[in-house]
């Protein structure tokens, strides 16, 4: 993978941190504001999860992917802790997530973002070209 100088980029459930998931998502993620733990460590066991550590294995970013693994995926929870921005960890998860899932030759792979455009646009992604097709249930309202 192609990491930043002094990180670790893996794709390993049993590395990821749990609760500093949960703080990341639900304390600073506008996304995620006040998710609960049992929510984060479902999302988390029933998806792909990529970490990024430190020189000294400390987790310090995190995203994970909910697909099928033959069609569809959606690339989600991208987090990059505010000590490590900057850095090119962004780049490097969501490099990450797309690397893991070209052998699957999925259709397709969304996200959805408020503020980093850019950055997905770099990496090959691009607005939807017929959003009025796609639809949302939300328990939201």
């Amino acid at each position: 993978m192609n990491e930043p100088n002094g990180y670790e980029i893996a794709v390993d459930t049993d590395r990821i941190n749990a609760d500093r998931v949960h703080h990341w998502l639900s304390t600073d993620a506008y996304w995620a504001l006040g998710r609960e733990h049992d929510i984060v460590e479902r999302a988390i066991r029933g998806s792909i999860n990529i970490g990024a550590y430190d020189n000294t294995g400390d987790q310090v970013a995190y995203a994970r992917i909910v697909t099928d693994l033959a069609t569809f995926a959606w690339l989600c929870d991208v987090y990059v802790d505010r000590d490590h921005r900057g850095t090119g960890l962004g780049r490097a998860l969501v490099t990450a997530a797309r690397d893991h899932l070209a052998p699957y030759k999925l259709k397709r792979i969304v996200l959805a973002t408020q503020d980093a455009h850019g950055l997905y646009n770099r990496l090959g992604f691009a607005p939807l070209p017929d959003p009025e097709h796609w639809m949302v249930l939300s328990a939201e309202g």
